[in-house]
């Protein structure tokens, strides 16, 4: 039997290691599930999710040039597709919210650049002019 990519198998633990569990498929050949793709959430201890000689259901991720057969346990399980959210008159997606500060679509951009300028150079200013007026403050001069 030919394994290929994608499809699901039957399969029974035959080892167990610290990075995933060797599973054999049918027609004899082994591939290996990593401890990643055992569940869909964290997996700390492996033996927590299998044992030596459970059956499990696998989908063949990767199959190598040197024989070597990617497996996941999580990818075979049959999940519903998560359905659309259906948005009433007021609860409308965020890309489609107007913010308030793009609020004035009269403003050119280089008109919004120059306000951006001139108020970081005010607040520029100010921030020099307080830090230098303190006395061994940076910057300050010595006399």
């Amino acid at each position: 039997m030919s394994i290929e990519v994608g499809s699901k198998l039957q399969g029974k633990v035959t080892g167990i290691t610290k990075f995933g569990a060797f599973v054999e498929l049918p027609g004899g050949s082994t591939g290996l599930v990593h401890i990643s793709e055992v569940a869909d959430n964290y997996v700390k201890d492996i033996n927590d999710h299998l044992k030596v000689g459970d059956q499990v259901e696998v989908k063949v991720l990767n199959v190598e040039k040197d024989g070597k057969i990617g497996l996941s346990i999580k990818k075979a399980k049959d999940r519903p597709e998560p359905e659309k959210r259906q948005y009433s008159h007021s609860q409308r997606p965020r890309q489609n919210r107007s913010n308030d500060r793009n609020s004035n679509k009269g403003e050119t951009f280089e008109s919004k650049m120059a306000k951006f300028l001139k108020d970081s150079e005010d607040r520029l200013t100010s921030l020099k002019r307080n830090t230098e007026s303190k006395r061994g403050g940076r910057g300050a001069r010595r006399g």
